[in-house]
């Protein structure tokens, strides 16, 4: 396998994300102008909208016999697709990306743990009582739209290398927030419902493996996978995430068939063009069937993975995210403390702008020590330093990770605030792991 094919992931995952960053920053910063005008009735009216669609004696949208609220439908039904797109990204680089092999993963995966674990620690040193507890992961996500943002400001000057690790970072940090959200936010268990759950998701696998290819299967699965998690006490997200990893990587069609194929019907078209003059062409009716033949066929070339992924791209990064971004950042600045602020908005921010980087770079240079290893080429120990400023850049899974700490009605106040040091924290690494990447990095030669 040539090298292209190792990258082709990684560049998808890296220009994805940059390109919802800036929706993602227009939507939060509209719902906190908002939130801390006069209108804010409407804003609170709006996300507290029932989400009502019933078939039959069916209700789709609601849980535990309540319709949800479009709050609540946005982070329990339009965020299982976010999570369904990063469950395939986290697929294609483990199959043929960055983390495809031990030797490639391993660094950024034992960076990513640091990242995670120190930024917990921080956290409850600032805050370890409860309800404010509950809150201690929010501080141990990255997200990666804004952080690649940051670094891709610097044009030219960032090293390959210091993408590729962050990016990998991302994945393995991606995992992680996953598995704390499936063992510490689910619920009272329905082991009926989450029986019913696994059925249809080993329903999928085998019809991957038999050789369907369908994506509508794929998404009607997902569905129905959601609404059992939802019923089974498991947050809905997960399923999602597992979908992701039971979809067929293989495709219908291996490439050089494809070819082919593809060199065999170009044959039957005429290898002079002809001369329109400006009017329509109609094909004759053999020639559209060979047309429509090759379309499917260069379809069937591609894995199931690769199409799906690529259709919730556009939707997850230009619709879901933006519209999660607006209803969950809506934090108000009025009435807030002195003694508030030491609380759980010190915990969040000290956890993400001091925990995050120290964890990152930490467990990342005691690894190359212990291990006599060698840093990626253009990395050293002061742009590692400086870049693991920006893993304290937390917004979209630590603002969703909020709302399920702090999610419940007589939790508002904490979840305002633990929004506030969410913020706070992403904004000040942002800023300063910008400048200390400027200060550290080689400037641009002049031609």
């Amino acid at each position: 396998m040539n090298r292209g094919h190792l990258i082709t992931p990684l560049k998808n995952f890296i220009s994805r994300r940059l390109d919802s960053s800036v929706l993602l920053f227009i939507a939060s910063l509209a719902a906190i102008v908002v939130a801390n005008t006069p209108f804010n009735s409407i804003y609170q009216f709006l996300i507290e909208y029932p989400i009502f669609i019933q078939v039959g004696n069916f209700e789709v949208f609601s849980h535990g016999g309540e319709t949800m609220s479009l709050l609540s439908f946005v982070n329990d039904v339009l965020m299982v697709l976010f999570f369904l797109q990063v469950g395939l990204e986290i697929k294609q680089e483990g199959l043929v990306g960055e983390l495809s092999s031990a030797r490639r993963a391993i660094f950024p995966v034992v960076g990513a743990m640091g990242g995670m674990i120190v930024p917990i620690l921080v956290f409850f040193l600032f805050c370890h009582e409860e309800p404010g507890s509950r809150g201690m992961a929010i501080p141990m996500a990255t997200d990666i739209a804004f952080a690649l943002a940051v670094l891709s400001s610097l044009g030219s000057r960032v090293p390959p290398a210091l993408k590729t690790f962050l990016a990998s970072l991302a994945v393995a940090d991606d995992i992680g927030g996953i598995i704390v959200i499936a063992v510490f936010y689910s619920t009272h268990l329905n082991l009926v419902m989450l029986l019913w759950a696994v059925g249809a998701l080993a329903l999928l696998f085998i019809l991957g493996q038999i050789g369907v290819r369908k994506l509508w299967l794929y998404y009607l699965g997902t569905f129905i996978v959601w609404y059992f998690f939802l019923q089974s006490g498991i947050h809905t997200t997960i399923a999602g995430v597992l979908v992701a990893f039971i979809v067929s990587a293989r495709p219908t069609i291996p490439t050089q068939r494809m070819i082919q194929l593809i060199r065999g019907m170009l044959g039957l078209f005429p290898e002079e063009e002809q001369k329109t003059a400006g009017r329509a062409v109609l094909l004759p009716h053999e020639q559209v069937a060979v047309v429509y033949t090759m379309s499917q066929t260069v379809r069937g070339a591609v894995n199931p993975v690769q199409r799906m992924e690529t259709q919730l791209a556009p939707i997850v990064n230009y619709i879901v995210l933006p519209f999660f971004a607006f209803v969950n950042a809506g934090v108000t600045f009025g009435n807030i403390s002195m003694d508030q602020l030491m609380g759980i908005p010190l915990a969040i921010s000290a956890g993400l702008f001091i925990g995050k980087p120290l964890g990152i770079f930490i467990f990342s240079y005691l690894f190359i020590k212990l291990t006599n290893g060698i840093m990626p080429l253009g990395m050293t120990t002061k742009n590692l330093a400086a870049l693991s400023v920006l893993g304290g850049i937390g917004f979209t899974v630590s603002l969703f990770i909020a709302s399920l700490s702090y999610g419940s009605p007589e939790h508002a106040i904490l979840l305002n605030e633990a929004k506030i040091g969410i913020f706070v924290g992403s904004i000040v690494s942002g800023i300063v792991g910008f400048l200390l990447l400027k200060k550290l990095l080689p400037q641009k030669t002049k031609s």
